[in-house]
């Protein structure tokens, strides 16, 4: 039986798994008509189980390495399953059948993956909730390899970028000294990365000064969005959002729409944790650093390319456009940074280091930050499955160690729409929360169209992407 060595980056995603927090990227696409599921089974047959060998493979974790090994018994049916929503069938029984699965880890025995053919949505409607671990691949390409599955996969490819802030072997706990040698060490030899900080990676100082500040980094606030994470998750999404005004907004103050998203974010925080604790300090974002180019076509064997970033939201400041143009400086300040490299390399000698250092790693790291944000670029336009019209999608990123909240940003078809995953016992309210953000947004925009329309007495604020 064929097997295939596992990396030590996507070696570190798979044992990140914990009974209260799965590593596994949930999302959903749905339909305004009824979907023939046996074209969509023809369609994942063809375009994802035939083009990537990890649908078909199973994970073979030894005491001493980590294999995908060709799985003998693959019944493509035993990864999708069919259900149908309860009347009336709307967003919020999506919500709730979606929010049920999200306690359950993928069956080791098989391929790391399953899909939900859902009937009944919005009363004649479908939907299609996937489930992939993350050890396959990163965010960005799980949503192209969903993507894939549309009647024109070259058009769901092209991406609409949003400019995201974005061994197993005995042993003993190597020294953090050692960890930021290895670390400077192999940033400093790896020259495929963005030209936009490979200047400040190319020695190893740099990377070990990075490294160091990281670890020096002290624990995030401690708020009513942090504790000890339960098994039960619950999942909401908001509205769309023109993109076009969100852009022209954002445009108008000179930042990205990253940024204003952030802000609005930022806010929605500050209201909860004012509600919830009385006060609103400062919290940490822990957000994905997209590594891989986003021009070139997927590889076959997917994997994980990206590091992560930690942004301290100003949740603590009162004004929102005060909180606007301080997240637009610091996410500046990361977007110039090697925060994501040597995160990312940090993963790779993590996924080689025994099984008890690895959660240790995983744990420092996790609470150094409050939840993770992402924002994951999809199709400008609208794009088919089976000859039915995707209506919208969302997606989740999952949340290490003890953390309870997830967030993610996607744009589709024109639109902006915000996804939240918070674990019930710590954040049982997460629809105040988006609420709250889609209040943030609206307020964001209407106070730019506004100040759009008056001649201008002083610049814009500054940023180095729009």
């Amino acid at each position: 039986m064929t097997r295939y060595r596992m990396t030590p980056g996507d070696a570190a995603w798979l044992h990140m798994d914990r009974a209260t927090n799965h590593m596994i990227v949930n999302s959903v696409m749905w339909f305004d008509e009824p979907m023939d599921w046996d074209a969509v089974r023809a369609v994942v047959q063809d375009r994802i189980v035939e083009r990537f060998p990890r649908f078909s493979q199973r994970v073979l974790d030894l005491p001493t390495s980590i294999w995908w090994e060709d799985d003998a018994d693959f019944d493509l049916d035993n990864h999708l399953h069919h259900a149908a929503l309860p009347s009336p069938g709307g967003r919020a029984e999506l919500e709730r059948y979606l929010s049920g699965l999200l306690h359950a880890p993928l069956p080791t025995s098989k391929p790391l993956w399953e899909l939900h053919l859902i009937d009944g949505y919005n009363g004649r409607g479908s939907a299609i909730v996937s489930r992939l671990h993350h050890c396959i691949a990163d965010g960005v390409a799980l949503m192209r390899v969903m993507m894939s599955l549309t009647d024109d996969a070259d058009e769901a490819d092209e991406a609409d970028v949003l400019d995201a802030v974005q061994g197993r072997r005995s042993g003993i706990l190597p020294s953090f000294a050692h960890l930021a040698g290895t670390v400077a060490e192999t940033v400093a030899g790896n020259l495929v990365h963005p030209s936009r900080v490979v200047d400040s990676v190319r020695d190893g100082a740099s990377a070990a000064l990075t490294l160091t500040k990281l670890l020096a980094m002290p624990p995030d606030a401690n708020t009513a969005l942090r504790g000890r994470a339960g098994l039960n998750k619950q999942v909401v999404w908001s509205d769309p959002t023109p993109l076009r005004k969100v852009s022209a907004a954002a445009h108008a103050a000179g930042v990205t729409v990253n940024d204003l998203v952030l802000a609005a974010v930022s806010g929605a925080l500050r209201a909860y944790l004012a509600r919830e604790d009385g006060h609103s300090p400062d919290i940490r974002a822990i957000m994905p650093v997209n590594l891989r180019p986003l021009d070139e076509p997927l590889p076959a064997e997917l994997g994980n390319r990206f590091g992560l970033a930690f942004l301290t939201l100003p949740v603590s400041i009162d004004d929102p456009q005060q909180r606007l143009v301080e997240v637009c400086r610091r996410s500046t300040a990361i977007k110039h940074s090697p925060e994501g490299l040597v995160t990312f390399e940090v993963l790779g000698v993590t996924g080689r280091t025994p099984y008890a250092v690895e959660q240790l790693i995983v744990d420092v790291f996790a609470s150094k930050g409050t939840a993770v944000m992402t924002n994951v670029p999809g199709p400008r336009r609208a794009v088919f499955l089976a000859g039915r019209k995707v209506r919208g999608t969302i997606g989740w990123p999952p949340v290490s160690g003890n953390m309870s909240t997830g967030l993610s940003i996607i744009s589709y078809d024109g639109e902006l729409i915000i996804g939240l995953m918070t674990d019930t016992g710590l954040v049982p309210d997460p629809q105040f929360i988006l609420a709250e953000i889609q209040r943030e947004i609206a307020d964001l925009i209407q106070v730019e169209d506004a100040t759009a329309e008056q001649p201008s007495v002083a610049g814009p604020v500054t940023s180095s992407q729009h």
